[in-house]
């Protein structure tokens, strides 16, 4: 048994996808909603939504192990966090600066996680997370923790620009890490087009560079994303190193909510690539008999309970009182002054 080798407790077959389409739902639902608020004025910082990236996130999202494998999610995947099992009202009390949320009200958008179960906090040096979760992976190594385990994270076309990105990626295959690394090429790096970014026909061919294993996948099927990430986790799970898999799809909405995306040309929106993969999901598990528009329905309304329900919690929370804080950083100082 190779250091990587160990039981499998990832979902198969019908329950992966219904796991991956309920969690698309939860998300979207629930961006809907952060955006409603957006612009309303309730939320203060950006919003970045995952619309048109929903099927790649939470292929990634529900393949993965909570509490054994490492995840560092990005700013478009809350599908991801959600399949993985971060709690709604985590994301309602970051969003809302609820003095209860994981970043206790400091700061009011992506940059929560649940690190002892598995989950890194988002960086926003887009890229970075490569870099980290090698590092994590190898730490584990260094531990004897590694069996079994695998690490995972999903950026975009213009993360792959970056030095984290080559030096994380380099050493995960150097080291032979089972680290998962999702491009969601999304053709725009912000408003920056792809061929001004890289000249290689395919971002899938630097798998070769690397030496690992390149896949490419359709990121608005969603079958067939189920099927090519599902695999790639197996195999980096299994012991095959890392994987690199480049999804190719279309944000749906601008970089964020700031942004109306005026700068993709109308043709690219309406190309094969400007479908919404959520209702390529919808069509696919009805066509092969997985779920029932019933059962869809009904899913859907639960979704949108339940993020009605974390949103109301949240906006009910108390905030930061800025005297506490300062008191609290003046006394943390002054204690560790005179104790030095």
């Amino acid at each position: 048994m190779t250091e990587n080798e160990g039981s499998n407790n990832q979902k198969s077959g019908a329950d992966y996808v219904r796991a991956m389409f309920a969690a698309m739902i939860t998300a979207r639902v629930l961006e809907n909603k952060l955006s409603s608020l957006y612009k309303a004025g309730k939320i203060v910082g950006g919003v970045y939504l995952g619309k048109g990236q929903e099927a790649v996130s939470a292929a990634l999202g529900a393949a993965l192990i909570p509490g054994k494998d490492i995840f560092a999610p990005l700013i478009r995947d809350q599908a991801g966090r959600t399949a993985f099992g971060e709690p709604l009202i985590d994301c309602a009390r970051a969003y809302l600066g609820s003095a209860l949320g994981p970043m206790r009200g400091r700061d009011g958008n992506i940059h929560r996680g649940r690190p002892l179960e598995g989950m890194l906090a988002m960086i926003s040096h887009l890229g970075s997370a490569v870099s980290v979760v090698a590092g994590a992976l190898f730490a584990k190594r260094l531990k004897g923790e590694l069996l079994g385990c695998v690490g995972a994270t999903c950026v975009g076309d213009g993360a792959t620009s970056t030095g984290a990105f080559h030096e994380g990626l380099n050493l995960a295959a150097v080291e032979k890490l089972p680290l998962i690394v999702i491009i969601a090429d999304n053709q725009f790096a912000y408003s920056t087009p792809t061929s001004s970014q890289y000249a290689c026909h395919d971002l899938v061919d630097r798998a070769k560079g690397y030496g690992v294993a390149g896949h490419s996948v359709d990121g608005t099927d969603f079958l067939a994303c189920a099927a090519v990430i599902g695999d790639a986790v197996k195999r980096a799970r299994d012991g095959d190193g890392p994987q690199l898999i480049v999804a190719k799809l279309l944000r749906l909405s601008g970089h964020g909510e700031h942004d109306d995306g005026s700068y993709v040309p109308a043709e690219i929106k309406q190309s094969h690539y400007g479908r919404d993969c959520l209702d390529v999901a919808e069509m696919q598990l009805l066509e092969y008999g997985i779920l029932t528009k019933e059962v869809i329905a009904s899913m859907r309304e639960i979704a949108a309970t339940d993020v009605q329900a974390a949103v109301a919690q949240a906006q009910q929370e108390p905030t930061p009182d800025p005297y506490q804080e300062v008191w609290h950083a003046w006394s943390t100082e002054r204690f560790y002054s005179e104790n030095s």
